[in-house]
């Protein structure tokens, strides 16, 4: 790993963050832990002007760099172990305190040595290369005398322009190419550039790719990349760039490339590509770079694509195409030095805020365009020559989620809505119900699936699932996923989804079109005090609305007012508060069918009037996020047609104890501090598939009998470190077919008869540090193909089961030791 590519990712910054921690909590490492916080600040700024400088460096200085890298990975490695160690094993956190002091004295041994010889030969170098760049300048000069000897004042005479004015009208516009030339480069190109000329010359595969959302700056970069001298020395000059758009002839393009291949013949697209037939040998393959900017589909760049020696092409585009690019880079979006140094090229004419600016306003527009190179473009171009009062509208606006003018509209926003227009009717509706979610929050996926399970037709989970990632392959939402992501018993933790605010923009843009009573959804762009204005003055008309957004702070009884939706089946209720009063016209959705209450404030919030969800016939799911959660009994709540409810980080308050859920399926506790026993109240539920108790860390005991749920296909009892024992009833479980007991440290065993559960397909028991022991039964599980568990006894579960595929957990690590 090379030093700059260890301090591109995210390892060095969670490394600092862990020395950090091991720094306040732990007096045992806190002086070598400083140490080595002292070393790395101080090299960190030197190594980032390196990575973005883009230079190759010689190879023993790389070398140097990469042993430097090797140290501090193994830095990144120790400080885990760290705090993975009990404080109470004071032998191995001695050897560990020798392990840390040895990598600080060789990170300051770096410092004080080799890192002295690098600066003093980037001395050298800059005198050199100053020394070379006047002598270029004395050549121009005289080219500069020579051509004004020649020219005879006042040629330009009569009404014309003099022969001076021309000169310096000249300067001043080679003079504006080059800066905005090289301002790109320093504006968060630099390490784009680098990492793709890196996929371009150094990497053995012939399609590469470059991806990003719109306006991200992918084509900027790449045009960048075709004028780089490395690159056009590399190839020769030989380069084709094609920008192939949404509606490309195709036959016309292949010509075009095969043509450049063979030589720069010029080939009919028509009559000579079939005999052809693209099958040639290459006995001496020149090299050659074909760019395909602007590509929208995969089947227009099949056919673009030559598996011919000698030839690369980079392939330019907003969506991934795994199939066909093995190597993609993602374009990084500008950080915020770089973002308010393109703002202000757009806006002022220079690279920096100007003296006489508003620099707080400045900063807030600048943030409001969340780092998007064509956001910074288009609203500091729109902006420039303005008066103040249109860059405080300007800031209100964009606050809302509103475009500050037409021009905005316009030119970033339509621009923006291309990658959805080219999606499929089904999948673009998916893209627009995420403008229902506050911005900057991870959308829980639970929720988005289950929303677009309810009110689109013809969706169930593993479709919803696979709209997901088309819309993360087109750039539209990220997904951050860990290493169980894909699997069927992936549980909402285990993927978040993420959107960048502009695409949020664009999604509530596109979804208020039209009269606000018709609209198919109705949003609340940002979080206000109150509801809109707007919505009050069209309460008297009922609300058409299929998705029904709010986000506030707290909110009683006399911040409501009356409105009727008739076809509301989805309500999210946002807000950050420890009072909450819920919606009085909440009995005027007669075909709500999803309820999601989430709140954003430090504590859990106290829910009032939550009755009013009685009269809710239709009710199928309710999801309920750091609140007390009322008694779930019938008098309060409806429960005939509920299928999954969701509590996390709330207080149960024995809510559950008198529940009755004839027609549950599935049923999620997570982070609930006050769950102490799961009651049998549960056990009741006979038609429960789906049951997830994970991170109750005070969770101590299971009911008895629950071998009642006899139709019980999946049990989470992920992170509940006080439970000591499954009951043996477990093993009744005739249909269970995933178990997952990770991170229940206090588990000493597993059932004596697991045996009988002749369903199970998968168990998940990663950093049980009590289980030591299989039962003799475990050799007899007939559906058992996969085992997740330590190193310590997977030796266990392969000799107990052969046939088995066993995985060896990779380590997680937990801090709540240090909380202690």
């Amino acid at each position: 790993m090379a030093v700059t590519d260890f301090f591109a990712g995210e390892i060095i910054t969670e490394l600092l963050k862990n020395l950090l921690t091991i720094s306040k909590k732990s007096w045992t490492f806190k002086d070598s832990a400083n140490g080595l916080i002292e070393s790395i600040q101080h090299l960190l700024p030197i190594i980032q002007e390196i990575k973005y400088s883009g230079v190759e460096l010689p190879a023993i200085r790389q070398s140097q760099l990469d042993r430097l890298s090797e140290t501090l990975r193994q830095g990144h490695e120790l400080a885990h172990k760290v705090l993975l160690s009990s404080r109470y094993n004071i032998y191995k956190n001695l050897q560990y305190v020798r392990k840390m002091e040895k990598i600080e004295k060789a990170v300051a041994k770096f410092i004080q040595g080799p890192l002295q010889a690098h600066i003093l030969a980037d001395v050298h170098h800059i005198r050199f290369e100053t020394t070379e760049r006047f002598d270029r300048l004395e050549g121009s000069s005289h080219r500069l005398e020579q051509s004004l000897g020649a020219m005879k004042i006042g040629a330009c005479g009569g009404g014309g322009v003099s022969w001076m004015e021309e000169a310096v009208r000249r300067v001043e516009e080679e003079g504006r190419m080059q800066w905005e030339s090289s301002s790109e480069l320093v504006l968060g190109l630099g390490f784009g550039l680098k990492k793709v000329k890196e996929m371009v010359l150094g990497r053995d595969d012939l399609i590469v790719g470059i991806s990003g959302i719109g306006g991200s700056g992918k084509t900027t970069l790449v045009k960048e990349l075709v004028k780089d001298d490395h690159v056009r020395s590399y190839f020769g000059e030989r380069i084709l760039f094609l920008t192939v758009s949404q509606s490309p002839d195709v036959d016309d393009l292949k010509a075009k490339i095969l043509g450049f291949i063979m030589g720069g013949q010029v080939l009919s697209p028509t009559s000579v590509l079939p005999q052809i037939n693209f099958q040639f040998e290459w006995k001496n393959p020149t090299k050659t770079l074909v760019v395909l900017d602007d590509v929208w589909s995969l089947s227009t760049l099949q056919p673009l694509l030559f598996n011919i020696p000698g030839c690369r092409t980079l392939v330019v585009s907003r969506i991934k195409f795994p199939t066909a690019v093995k190597a993609t880079y993602d374009v990084e979006l500008l950080g915020e030095n770089e973002a308010v140094s393109l703002f202000c090229h757009s806006a002022f004419g220079q690279k920096s805020i100007p003296p006489g600016a508003d620099r707080k306003l400045v900063k807030q527009i600048v943030d409001e365009c969340k780092r998007l190179p064509l956001a910074l473009k288009v609203i500091g171009s729109s902006l420039r020559d303005q008066p103040e009062m249109i860059w405080a509208n300007a800031s209100k606006r964009l606050s809302r989620g509103e475009s500050i003018g037409e021009s905005h509209e316009t030119d970033l926003l339509d621009r923006m809505a291309i990658s959805v227009n080219c999606l499929s009717p089904k999948v673009r509706e998916c893209f627009l119900d995420l403008g229902a979610f506050p911005e900057d929050k991870k959308i829980p996926l639970d929720v988005l699936i289950n929303i677009w399970v309810e009110t689109h037709d013809h969706i169930d989970e593993e479709l919803a699932f696979a709209i997901l990632n088309e819309l993360a392959d087109k750039n539209l939402v990220s997904l951050v996923k860990d290493a169980r992501e894909g699997d069927i018993y992936s549980s909402c933790y285990d993927i978040s989804v993420t959107q960048h605010d502009v695409l949020r923009d664009l999604a509530l843009h596109l979804s208020n079109n039209g009269s606000i009573n018709q609209r198919t959804r109705l949003l609340m762009p940002r979080r206000e005090i109150e509801l809109p204005r707007e919505w009050d003055r069209h309460s008297d008309e009922p609300f058409q609305a299929r998705i029904v957004s709010i986000h506030t702070g707290e909110m009683t009884e006399m911040d409501w007012f009356e409105m009727e939706f008739p076809k509301a089946e989805v309500l999210i209720l946002n807000f950050a508060s420890n009072e909450y009063m819920l919606p009085p016209f909440i009995r005027h959705m007669p075909k709500l069918k999803a309820l999601i209450i989430i709140n954003y404030s430090a504590s859990n919030a106290i829910l009032y009037e939550f009755s009013v969800l009685s009269s809710l016939s239709n009710l199928r799911s309710l999801w309920l996020e750091k609140v007390s959660v009322p008694p779930l009994s019938p008098a309060t709540f409806p429960s005939k047609k509920v299928r999954k409810i969701s509590l996390i980080l709330c207080k149960i308050n024995k809510s559950l104890d008198e529940s009755a859920f004839p027609r549950l399926l599935e049923l999620t506790i997570d982070h609930c501090d006050d769950l102490f026993e799961l009651p049998s109240s549960i056990c009741r539920m006979h038609l429960l598939t789906n049951l997830s108790i994970t991170n109750c860390h005070h969770l101590w005991q299971l009911p008895a009998d629950l071998s009642k749920l006899k139709s019980l296909q999946i049990l989470r009892l992920y992170a509940c470190p006080y439970l000591q024992k499954l009951p043996p009833d477990i093993c009744e479980l005739l249909c269970l077919k995933y178990l997952n007991i990770s991170q229940c440290c206090s588990l000493r065993g597993l059932p004596l008869n697991i045996g009988k559960l002749a369903s199970l397909e998968k168990i998940d028991m990663r950093e049980c540090s009590q289980l030591r022991n299989l039962p003799s039964s475990a050799a007899a599980l007939p559906s058992l193909g996969r085992v997740v568990c330590d190193e310590e006894i997977s030796w266990l579960w392969k000799k107990a089961l052969p046939d088995v595929h066993v995985q060896v957990a990779e380590k997680r690590f937990d801090l709540d030791w240090l909380d202690e």
